[in-house]
């Protein structure tokens, strides 16, 4: 059914992210598919690691360690940003295009106040995106 499946990853938060990993893992083994994992950094030091360099190592790790946990390759791809407080929606959908990602599978939150004025990060991909978005609450 997909070809190639990515799935943003936010190294702060991700004990938020398992449902939406377990969701990407079983609809890849299902197609046997590749599975991407694409992570945004600032090009200066975050609080998760002092260069793009140092972040995409960690992302790296992670996939890895996701990779091992499920018992199958995944791909860890990182996009450094000069601002992703405002342009991470497109650096995620420009990562999947290059990737060539036919299906996104992104985590999401309970929606408050905020994302009735301001669309979330999940909901502007899906907007703008031309891959198919799974959007996992």
């Amino acid at each position: 059914m997909f070809h190639r499946i990515v799935v943003p990853i936010d190294l702060a938060h991700t004990d938020r992210l398992e449902k939406a990993v377990d969701a990407a893992v079983l609809l890849a083994k299902q197609d046997t598919v590749p599975l991407c994992i694409v992570g945004v950094t600032t090009e200066t030091p975050s609080e998760i690691a002092h260069s793009a360099e140092e972040y995409e190592e960690k992302l790296r790790a992670y996939a890895d360690a996701l990779g091992r946990k499920h018992k199958m390759k995944i791909e860890a791809v990182a996009c450094a940003s000069h601002d992703p407080a405002t342009d991470l929606n497109a650096t995620l959908i420009a990562a999947a295009e290059a990737q060539g990602a036919d299906l996104i599978v992104m985590a999401s939150h309970v929606p408050g106040l905020p994302e009735h004025l301001f669309s979330s990060h999940a909901g502007a991909v899906a907007a703008h995106a031309e891959a198919s978005v799974f959007v996992i609450r």
